[in-house]
């Protein structure tokens, strides 16, 4: 009798021991009522509470725990499916390209670490089902991290690797009468661990469902369906592969809804081959994932019924046509996002309802496409996505980033290479590459294989691109790490049917397609989501509809990377990397996500730009007509409605259906269905393009894409005429009217005292400001190195110069209806510089605020140019006219324009690490009050505009948001900032038309009034 052997769990050409072959994921069911319900009667869940010991590594376990005499029923106790580090053993550890081991041991691939490695031992005890007693039996693990042996009743069953596919194995000839002992022995890290080193919270332990399962006498043991179209894509073959344990017979349906399609029957042997005619199918797309029902019935010699066999089909068809990628005969452009299994409170243990709501999310956001970064997901997953309508990429369970790393470093050469072309790991990540293609085979959601990611290139994952091309003829293989292999233009070129790159910039890929056109490009990561991030991501989206070859990309990533935690007050936070008191670990760099983590796993700010930019119907709005461009590749216009309004400020003026008739890949042009007024003021013109009926993500009327014109001008409001009563002092100035009163003082260098109707408005005196508190994309292009100059120069401007014994007097002027007060500050800046302030106050008590900037490239990069104003925190209702209504910036300014409404403290973006957020481009006004209606109306000339509860520099020396102080006080800041960048988070700078120009005189003006 086969023994456990200790030794294979560091031996990489040991993967597998007794393991079951890999198969489709089809279901099958005893019965129609089992069919109707759609849980299989044929399995019987495993989850729930087991026994459970930990040990920090094997020397540590305990040995015999397996042995049927060995006594657990005392032991701890385990939920299942879980990861033992948010069980209460060790703790998760994020970390990117570094391996999670590094600093504690040094081992080299294929050895594993010894000093800390944990080892989890489950043991569940159980009877087995009366239904399936002297049945076959088999065990289905459907995920354990990252290695698993397998004992019943004291004998040793097998052993498996690769982390994220299914491992089973059969109990028959092990089981006993009455209870039974099962026991599993997990090992963290194991010689196939050098192959798992995602960018990802490192843990491990038996994450997704267990299952005992049987089997009828004849049963089919996978099988392979293919919808085969012809060059028309009107005519189609169902073609079926079954493998049968035994000869019977089959009889197939293929139901379109309540419509039989097909019906057939025939005689079924171990191995059988079906394919029938299909005139007309209704194809499957992202747009419109029409799904056939397949219902084959399996019967024994007797005729017997045996088993029920279930699966949705879609029929399409995938391809390159003249180097294009082509679905259904059409250009595809992927709208992409990658996506971690993930969730704030149980790691990568997703219950279905999670994945649902992602998907769910994904779809009322424009997104087509999903990358499995970087491993095959639940099986649940890709039927939703076929559900659902999602183009996927299908990810092997493969990264070596930390192998790269050190090739790149120096540290290694190039024979160090993992995989590369080591004989010992070729089978191991071939058999996940097959393990991957085997389950989800029969999936339509599924265009594009991936043999993973990261791992630099070399021979053998040009033999997992052979093996998916040979299997899998009708899909193209996907790998980008073969591109930063020296070797691959000699001998690799085949690996990928795609030039696929990570965060080139959309500039440098339209230059390599000048003269590259072999292949289609697609950027399998891109616009860095990192923090506040995703700026100037429309210049990726636009040059997909001008560079046919290139044909879009992978958002980095879906959801922030994030876990529930509590600080020692009890407060609720999200932590990341670093948090637990893992080391080595990568912090932040967890947090990548347009969805933020936590339960809610809401979409970000970020999202308002993703939705725009991926939309699948322009509309190009003047005046008088509108231009709409239909990017859908199988969809009329028609399928929405197209809703017209004219409103000015919060006011509709007109609404009106448009009836459009645009084929899809078309453009139309239509008159709007109402005349503009020309009178004056600023009219807005949307068209919006709505769901017509409720669908499986959204209600009907759900806008799916708009576009909006601003006919006529912004009406500025005139000056007041009234008289103003000017009060001087030796140390400050008074200004006052009817219901209001301004001071201004010498000593203290500014405007000190607003009041209106009584009521203090202000709780410091305004000042200049040049500093936004710094996004993780600021800091790691190091603009503070190039800026830092500008925190200091709004830390403390100040009319006092020589030490502080002298100071620079303001200026008044008296006007008749109204007085100039005028500042210098002094800037702490080398070479110096001084900033104008000057307030122009007029009866009505509306202040105008002008400040000037000489030019000042000279001290460095400029991240804002604004005044900043300090109210007290109960002055927390925002409105504004401006961009919305989530925040934008210059690079991420796809917004609509309208009036809208939230508290201050919502403008705090829920990003990991507190930065830079809630900011409005194109602001004509905001008003700040409190509720009572009361406080300050800002008209701010088409400025940006802040109302935040924390200062600019209380964000920044915050590096999670339980570190904030309790508010104080509303910070208002009135001015422009440069973009928010975006294209990588490890030295992408703003694009330059989105920075401030400092190289000449700055200016900005506004003007603020009481309420």
């Amino acid at each position: 009798m086969r023994k456990f052997d200790y030794s294979i769990v560091r031996n990489p050409e040991i993967f597998q021991q007794n393991r079951l072959k890999a198969h489709s994921d089809h279901e099958f069911f005893s019965n129609e009522s089992a069919v109707e319900e759609g849980t299989s009667d044929f399995k019987y869940s495993l989850n729930g509470v087991w026994k459970f010991a930990y040990a920090r590594n094997y020397n540590a376990a305990i040995k015999d725990f397996y042995e049927g005499a060995y006594d657990c029923h005392a032991w701890d106790e385990i939920h299942v499916p879980a990861h033992i580090q948010v069980e209460g053993y060790d703790v998760p550890q994020y970390a990117n390209t570094q391996y999670p081991w590094e600093g504690h041991d040094n081992p080299r691939p294929g050895e594993i670490p010894e000093y800390f490695n944990p080892v989890a031992s489950y043991v569940k005890y159980f009877e087995l089902p009366e239904e399936i007693v002297g049945k076959p039996v088999y065990i289905s693990f459907q995920g354990v991290e990252s290695g698993m042996a397998l004992w019943l009743n004291g004998t040793y069953v097998g052993y498996s690797e690769d982390s994220f596919t299914p491992s089973e194995f059969e109990l028959t000839d092990y089981l006993k009468e009455g209870e039974n002992k099962l026991a599993v022995m997990v090992f963290k890290w194991t010689a196939g661990s050098w192959c798992e080193d995602q960018d990802f919270f490192r843990f491990s332990g038996i994450f997704r469902d267990v299952y005992l399962y049987t089997i009828p006498e004849v049963h089919v043991q996978d099988m392979k369906i293919q919808t085969l179209l012809d060059d028309t894509y009107q005519e189609a073959s169902l073609v079926l592969d079954l493998s049968a344990t035994k000869v019977g017979s089959y009889s197939m349906e293929l139901r379109d809804g309540e419509e039989t399609v097909i019906r057939g029957n025939g005689e079924l042997a171990e191995t059988t081959h079906i394919a029938v005619p299909i005139h007309g199918p209704n194809l499957w797309s992202a747009e419109d994932p029409n799904l056939y029902d397949l219902i084959i019935q399996i019967f024994d010699e007797n005729m017997e019924l045996q088993e029920i066999i279930k699966e949705r089909v879609g029929f399409r068809r995938f391809e390159l046509i003249d180097n294009i990628m082509c679905l259904n005969g059409k250009r595809i452009v992927f709208k992409g996002t990658n996506r971690h299994e993930f969730c704030s409170s149980t790691g990568r243990v997703l219950p279905d309802e999670v994945i649902r709501q992602d998907l769910i999310n994904m779809k009322r956001n424009n997104i087509n496409a999903i990358r499995t970064s970087h491993y095959p997901n639940k099986t649940a997953f890709y039927r939703m996505c076929d559900e659902y309508g999602f183009y996927v990429i299908d990810e092997t369970n493969l990264e070596t980033h930390g192998t790269w790393d050190a090739i790149l470093s120096g540290f290694e050469t190039m024979d160090f290479m993992l995989p590369g072309k080591r004989k010992e790991f070729e089978k191991l990540v071939l058999d996940r590459a097959n393990s991957m293609y085997q389950r989800d085979k029969n999936h339509a959601c599924i265009l594009i294989w991936s043999c993973g990611n990261e791992s630099f290139g070399g021979k053998d994952i040009n033999e997992m691109s052979k093996f998916f091309h040979r299997e899998d003829p009708n899909r193209l293989v996907h790998y980008e790490g073969v591109y930063h292999d020296p070797f691959a233009p000699l001998d690799y070129t085949d690996t990928s049917d795609m030039v696929t790159t990570m965060y080139t910039p959309a500039a440098d890929i339209a230059r390599y397609l000048k003269e590259h056109r072999e292949k289609p490009f697609i950027e399998c990561e891109y616009t860095h989501s990192m923090g506040n991030s995703n700026g100037a991501m429309h210049k990726y989206t636009e040059l997909a509809y001008e560079e046919l070859l290139y044909q879009g990309g992978f958002i980095w990533d879906y959801i922030d990377q994030s876990m529930t935690l509590r600080d020692r007050y009890g407060v609720e936070y999200q932590g990341y990397g670093g948090d637990f008191g893992d080391r080595p670990s990568d912090y932040s760099f967890s947090g990548n996500g347009i969805a933020y983590g936590g339960e809610s796993r809401e979409s970000s700010p970020k999202m308002q730009e993703v939705k725009y930019n991926y939309q699948n119907i322009v509309a190009k709005v003047t005046d008088q007509k509108v231009v709409i461009e239909n990017r859908n590749l199988f969809l009329n216009t028609s399928e929405f409605d197209c809703v017209v309004l004219l409103e000015k400020e919060e006011k509709l003026i007109k609404k009106a259906i448009l009836v459009t008739d645009v084929a899809p890949l078309s453009e139309g042009t239509y008159p709007l269905p109402f005349d503009v007024p020309y009178d004056r003021g600023e009219y807005m013109v949307t068209v919006s393009f709505r769901l017509k009926e409720d669908t499986l993500w959204a209600d009907r009327g759900h806008e799916v894409a708009y576009g909006q014109t601003v006919v006529g001008t912004y009406e500025k409001k005139a000056k007041s005429t009234k008289k103003v009563t000017v009060v001087e002092g030796w140390h400050n100035i008074g200004v006052r009217g009817d219901e209001f009163e301004v001071i201004f003082s010498r000593i203290h260098g500014g405007l000190i005292s607003y009041k209106y109707g009584g009521m203090q408005m202000l709780k410091s005196i305004p000042k200049p400001n040049f500093w936004r508190a710094m996004t993780e994309n600021d800091i790691a292009n190091l603009l503070p190195f190039r800026a830092g100059q500008w925190k200091l120069a709004s830390m403390w401007p100040t009319i006092k110069y020589n030490d502080g014994l002298r100071m620079t007097n303001y200026e008044i002027t008296k006007q008749e209806d109204h007085v100039e007060v005028e500042y210098t500050y002094h800037l702490p800046t080398t070479p110096a510089k001084d900033c104008k302030l000057k307030y122009d106050v007029y009866g009505d008590g509306e202040v105008q605020v002008t400040m000037t900037l000489p030019p000042s490239a000279d001290v460095g990069e400029l991240p804002e140019y604004s005044v900043v104003f300090a109210m007290d925190s109960d002055f927390d209702h925002l409105k504004w006219y401006g961009r919305g209504e989530a925040e934008t910036y210059p690079d991420r300014n796809h917004a609509k324009l309208g009036v809208y409404r939230n508290k201050v403290s919502d403008n705090m973006a829920r990003y990991l690490v507190p930065q830079e957020c809630g900011n409005k481009q194109d602001v004509r006004y905001a008003s700040v009050t409190n509720d009572r209606g009361r406080g300050l109306l800002f008209r701010c000339n088409q400025l940006g505009f802040s109302a935040l509860p924390y200062s600019v520099h209380e964000l920044d020396n915050a590096t999670h948001s339980v570190e904030l102080p309790q508010p104080h006080f509303t910070y208002i800041r009135v001015g422009k900032q440069m973009g928010i960048a975006g294209d990588d988070t490890w030295g992408a700078k703003t694009h330059p038309e989105y920075m401030l120009d400092n190289s000449k005189e700055m200016k900005i003006s506004f003007s603020f009034q009481g309420l």
